[in-house]
């Protein structure tokens, strides 16, 4: 007889191969063999996009806007310290990490009910945010001290402090975790920091006020995008060398790449634009019109859209990366800046 699906309290059972009974052991005698497998759920994901809301330096902000991304609105906001500018997400999507320029010190935010955590004192003015691969650390750049405050993540506590350039702001580490690079903005110069020693093992020259930087998903190329120098820097992360620079827009800060690599997008603050580039020919193949002082850019992990926050008009762009067109504009938001994506799974 062909095998049947049985349902008991919303959890689905997939009877013993070799029983031919009609209802489950729960409900009617049945002389069928257990066990009676049980067949979990498909859990329903949908993505949310994470943006803080700086304000403006004479009246500061300290809240974090959560996008539901299924209707690109705001569904919920986080406090957090006062002007924070970027946001990290744990890879399991469970916590965010957010510095505030102003209060020197992390907030560390549930994903699940939207509500601060812990508050980690670190350096001074930290600015930019890491989460390592495995989760396991945060890398905070403190703008203000030239340091980098280490965060075990377990523990919600920092464990070193290393120095390095002046004034770093952007943070990334390498997919698998080895190293973090560090964009120091009035060095014009990446620190390379070996993760396993909390040693900076490498000084990269690249352009002048490096912002941000991306690797591709392989780790072979970092992309750092020069403020001052309307170009990125591309580096062999095998031998911490620049290979290519690439002149984008006016301005460029933030940066994102797509999951399988091949495009990686530019935002040009003092352009209004985003410069999309083909990480195989290291060639610009687009540039976008976004909103006023464009920030940080964000992909969602299927690929399908970027979010890019417009500082100076309070609104976030969604662009569609399959056309490279801005199919939405977000209002709502006070001087939005950093940006992130988390995955929620019910």
């Amino acid at each position: 007889m062909r095998k049947k699906h049985y349902y008991f309290k919303k959890i689905k059972f997939k009877s013993n191969p070799s029983c031919h009974c009609h209802c489950c052991g729960f409900c009617c005698p049945c002389r069928c063999k257990l066990p009676f497998i049980p067949v979990p759920p498909t859990p329903a994901c949908h993505y949310l996009v994470y943006v803080t809301d700086a304000g403006q330096e004479a009246t500061p902000d300290n809240r974090v806007s959560v996008v539901d991304t299924a209707t690109n609105t705001i569904v919920a906001t986080i406090p957090v310290g006062l002007a924070p500018l970027e946001v990290a997400i744990t890879p399991n999507g469970a916590f965010g990490y957010v510095p505030a320029l102003f209060s020197d010190n992390v907030t560390v935010f549930s994903t699940a009910t939207n509500t601060p955590i812990a508050t980690i004192m670190v350096g001074d003015r930290p600015l930019g945010v890491a989460i390592s691969p495995n989760g396991t650390l945060a890398y905070v750049s403190n703008h203000g001290s030239n340091t980098v405050s280490v965060i075990n993540t377990a523990t919600n506590m920092v464990t070193a402090t290393i120095s390095v350039g002046m004034q770093p702001q952007g943070i990334a580490f390498t997919p698998n975790g080895a190293f973090a690079y560090v964009a120091n903005e009035n060095s014009g110069a990446v620190s390379v920091i070996n993760t396993a020693t909390n040693l900076v093992v490498a000084t990269i020259t690249v352009g002048t006020r490096p912002r941000s930087i991306v690797f591709t998903p392989s780790g072979q190329f970092a992309y750092v995008t020069n403020q001052d120098s309307d170009n990125v820097s591309v580096i062999n992360a095998a031998t911490n060398m620049v290979v290519n620079t690439i002149t984008v827009g006016t301005g460029p800060v933030g940066t994102a790449i797509t999951p399988n690599g091949a495009l990686v997008y530019i935002v040009n603050k003092g352009s209004n634009t985003v410069s999309v580039i083909n990480t195989a020919t290291n060639t610009v193949t687009a540039t976008i019109p976004v909103g006023l002082s464009p920030d940080q850019v964000t992909i969602l992990p299927d690929g399908t859209l970027a979010y890019v926050t417009n500082q100076a008009d309070n609104t976030v762009s969604v662009i569609n990366i399959a056309t490279n067109m801005v199919v939405a504009t977000i209002p709502g938001f006070n001087g939005p800046t950093g940006i992130k994506t988390g995955t929620i799974c019910n």
